[in-house]
């Protein structure tokens, strides 16, 4: 224990870091799941569940909707990656140097981001775990917004949150070894510029809230000092990658701690296994299950209808839960209060829908400006009286969480972010129902006449495809399964009642299943998701039989079955060995909807598939993934152009990728290509074994890019071909890589170069090949000349070369006579058919 150790540090304070402690453990020593309150707050070391947490992020994290996430990742989070327990999230790795002092944690909404950072610090507080960190001072953002316009000092500013340490000597800080937590980047309302901040470095000097974690974070204040910041995906990258020296990414629950959860919230066995047999037999239940907050979800509501005479169906999809959520909350509420008991479906009452529809306008308010935290004057805006009662009680408080922060003032969040999506997708169905055209237009941004309900769908399926990051996935997902008769009838008025040319469903399906509009690959998997929270499972039927069929390539596919498809063979757990886009009978758009399967397979050919920019980032992240699978792609004759292989190049960077052969046959790529190439090829270079770049126009200078990665002794690239698009440029990239290669002495390099295509062969010293053939290359004197100097570094394995119908005149061949002189030299067989050689008897003799 560091009180124990001799030295001057504590010496004189340490009956003020014990009142530190108590402080913190009585702050966190309590929990609440969800918003319960009360009996259900319960001690954090009893109900806390090990979380997943493992270094290093996901590239899918940055680029998706957090559920798509969850869906796409579900296989990755099954691995045996690099775990790391919660206790040694600022402790290096084995094999690891160097001290970690900012560490970055992200995972999507509810993953338990929060729950570690409280565990953290109770262990400290309670003296078990981390004892060499003298103080920990945990600062949430939903907290230092409230100040965020005040100028303050660090010193104060700590005092200001942990009056326990109003006594701390401003020069403490500097020789005690801090640890910062700031929980919550998503929740932050302040301006981060690390590049424009002015420099604070002295723990006294006021100044924005803003410059100070900037100075801190930076290491400009307390460059001595732990920081340890927790963050949403989306937002994490506010934080310069300079500035971090550990990313860890808090995954939720494995498959283990799922069922672990579900036997300690349920200590009955009989209910446990029920609960946990039946979100098994669901997979998006089960995969959403990785969210401890969505475990609490389900345990509420299957356990209000595993315990009453309401039983029916249990809930099979995400609408289902969620509308069984909301009413069941509502219940909930009032029987603790007004000791209803309930024999029958309950309506709601006029009051709790008008509170959940202001709810649900707040929700849908915030959702595409990103808002997940909200105050007083955000309520207000929609229409919530934060005096009135049932703003503190009944159903609101059971999905809206409102927390009393320092300088009482009250913060405000739904439990859960796809709390706020799923309210939002009711306002939104409510005003289609009760024809609010003014809110309907105004989130389409075109005039829409009293339309039917599968053109209201399709028309926010169309727009929600449009977005890159597919924030309005879930949201649509929803909308569709709010469609559905049996959560209308579980919602009852809050929705309104629907007229017949709103019931439609069928006319929803169908017209949902011809959407053709240009989207990504991975957004058009979120139409098949809508059709299954529909309950319409023709299509997965249909795709599982066409999986099992042995004739696929005579099977036509439409779109929505490419899109089904992919889904399908992503989440496999059988690793795809080969997927030929080409040989499915698709129309090209639904090829293309293929496109995510590559992220479980072992070899994609996506030759000719007009692939876009677009496209080939959905590429890019197959090898980001942890899984690592894909060996072998050929990207030949799509117009990727260079935006296209910037994206693929940050794929090949990584060291998760495993790439081995590469084809980019006829893709418009430039010079610039080949610069980004060899950058990411060097970031990574003990893969790839072959890259072909044959018909792209290169040029000298985009060859000379690639000789930087050809230079480094990491690399194992065996094979490299180029094409040129004339004699001339032939001649000059030829001269070009002849001088790169003559330097490499442990290469032997074998050169075809015929009409306007140009193959240069790397072999590595083991596997020398015998032949070089250079027939009708347009070689010249001094071509052999850098010939010969290459030869001569490696002459042993070669035994036939063939400079056929080249004007190499005499000079030319009086070069190659230095290559015939070594007496390692093994060749047998030399043609110099048509080469202008006068000579030639007389050279051989000699």
């Amino acid at each position: 224990n560091f009180r124990e150790a001799p030295g001057h540090v504590l010496s004189h304070l340490p009956e003020l870091l014990d009142e530190h402690q108590i402080s913190l453990r009585r702050r966190f020593e309590q929990v609440v799941e969800g918003t319960e309150e009360g009996e259900r707050r319960s001690l954090l070391k009893r109900i806390y569940t090990e979380l997943y947490i493992t270094e290093g992020l996901r590239e899918e994290v940055h680029t998706e909707h957090e559920v798509r996430q969850l869906e796409t990742a579900y296989k990755t989070s099954r691995l045996h990656d690099a775990q790391i327990k919660n206790k040694d999230i600022l402790k290096a790795l084995p094999g690891q140097h160097g001290s970690i002092r900012v560490v970055l944690t992200s995972g999507v909404a509810g993953a338990g981001k929060s729950f570690s950072v409280q565990k953290f610090t109770m262990d400290w507080a309670e003296g078990s775990e981390n004892q060499d960190i003298h103080a920990v001072v945990p600062l949430s953002f939903r907290e230092v917004n409230l100040i965020r316009d005040e100028q303050h000092s660090l010193l104060s500013l700590i005092q200001l949150f942990h009056p326990t340490l109003q006594k701390i000597p401003a020069e403490q800080l500097s020789v005690w070894k801090l640890l910062f937590i700031f929980d919550g980047l998503d929740e932050s309302r302040l301006s981060l510029e690390f590049n424009k901040s002015e420099v604070v470095s002295d723990v006294t000097q006021k100044s924005s809230v803003s410059v100070l974690l900037t100075n801190l974070i930076q290491g400009n204040l307390l460059p001595l000092a732990q920081v340890w910041i927790t963050s949403r995906p989306a937002a994490a990258n506010q934080i310069p990658p300079s500035c971090v020296n550990r990313l860890t990414e808090v995954r939720g629950f494995n498959d283990a701690q799922k069922e672990e959860y579900f036997r300690k919230r349920f200590p009955d066995e009989n209910m446990s296994n029920r609960i946990n047999s039946h979100i098994r037999n669901s997979r998006s239940l089960y995969i959403m299950c990785e969210v401890p907050v969505f475990c609490w979800i389900t345990a509420v509501v299957l356990e209000h209808m595993l315990t009453t005479e309401q039983i029916g169906e249990l809930p099979t999809t995400l609408t289902d839960m969620y509308s069984h959520f909301l009413i069941v909350q509502t219940k909930r509420k009032k029987n603790k209060y007004q000791q209803e008991h309930e024999k029958g479906p309950q309506e709601l009452v006029e009051g709790d829908k008008e509170v959940l529809l202001k709810l649900g306008k707040l929700a849908f308010d915030n959702l595409e400006k990103g808002n997940i935290m909200f105050y007083q004057e955000d309520l207000e805006e929609c229409g919530l009286d934060v005096k009135e009662a049932s703003v503190y009680s009944g159903v609101c408080t059971e999905i809206f969480r409102s927390e009393c922060e320092i300088f009482q003032k009250t913060v405000y969040s739904f439990v859960h972010l796809s709390v706020q999506e799923f309210l939002a997708a009711v306002y939104m169905f409510h005003c289609y129902v009760n024809r609010n055209k003014e809110v309907i237009e105004g989130f389409m941004k075109y005039e829409m006449n009293s339309p039917a309900l599968d053109e209201f769908l399709s028309r926010v399926m169309e727009k929600s495809l449009q977005s890159r990051t597919g924030h309005l996935d879930l949201f649509v997902r929803f909308l569709h399964g709010l469609s559905m008769d049996s959560n209308q009838k579980i919602l009852g008025t809050l929705l309104g009642r629907t007229s017949k040319n709103q019931r439609n469903v069928q006319a929803v399906i169908q017209r949902m299943k011809k959407i053709s509009i240009k989207m990504s690959p991975d957004r058009g998997i979120n139409i098949f998701h809508c059709l299954m929270e529909m309950k319409d499972r023709l299509v997965h039927q249909e795709i599982q039989e066409f999986l099992k069929s042995e004739n696929q390539s005579e099977k036509k596919l439409s779109d929505i079955h490419c899109s089904a498809l992919a889904c399908m063979l992503q989440m496999s757990e059988e690793v795809l060995d080969e997927l030929d886009l080409n040989r499915y009978n698709a129309t090209p758009d639904g090829r293309r909807r293929l496109i995510p399967a590559v992220r479980n397979c072992r070899k994609a050919w996506l030759s000719g598939c007009g692939l876009s920019e677009t496209h080939m980032e959905v590429v890019a992240s197959a090898l980001k993934s942890n899984l690592g699978h894909l060996t072998e792609l050929d990207l030949s004759k799509n117009k990727v152009k260079d935006m296209g292989v910037e994206a693929l190049s940050a794929g090949l960077e990584r060291s998760n990728c495993k790439l081995e052969t590469l084809r980019l046959v006829g893709c418009s790529l430039s010079e610039l290509t080949c610069a980004a190439l060899s950058s990411a090829l060097k970031s990574n270079p003990s893969h790839l074994t072959e890259l072909d770049l044959s018909k792209n126009m290169l040029q000298d200078v985009g060859v000379e890019h690639l000789s930087w990665f050809l230079q480094n002794p990491d690399s194992r690239l065996k094979t490299l071909r180029s094409v040129s698009a004339s004699n001339k440029l032939i001649s000059q990239s030829s001269q070009i890589q002849l001088n790169i290669y003559k330097d490499l002495k442990d290469l032997f390099y074998t050169y075809i170069i015929k009409q306007t295509v140009v193959y240069f062969t790397v072999f590595n010293a083991s596997s020398l090949d015998k032949q070089c053939l250079l027939m009708e290359c347009g070689l010249s004197g001094l071509s052999c000349a850098a010939l010969s100097s290459a030869l001569k570094s490696n002459p042993s394995h070669l035994t036939e070369l063939d400079l056929s119908k080249n004007m190499l005149q005499d000079v030319g061949v009086e070069h190659l006579s230095g290559f015939l002189h070594n007496p390692d030299c093994r060749l047998k067989t030399l043609r110099l058919v048509s080469t202008s050689v006068t000579s030639l008897f007389g050279f051989i003799m000699r």
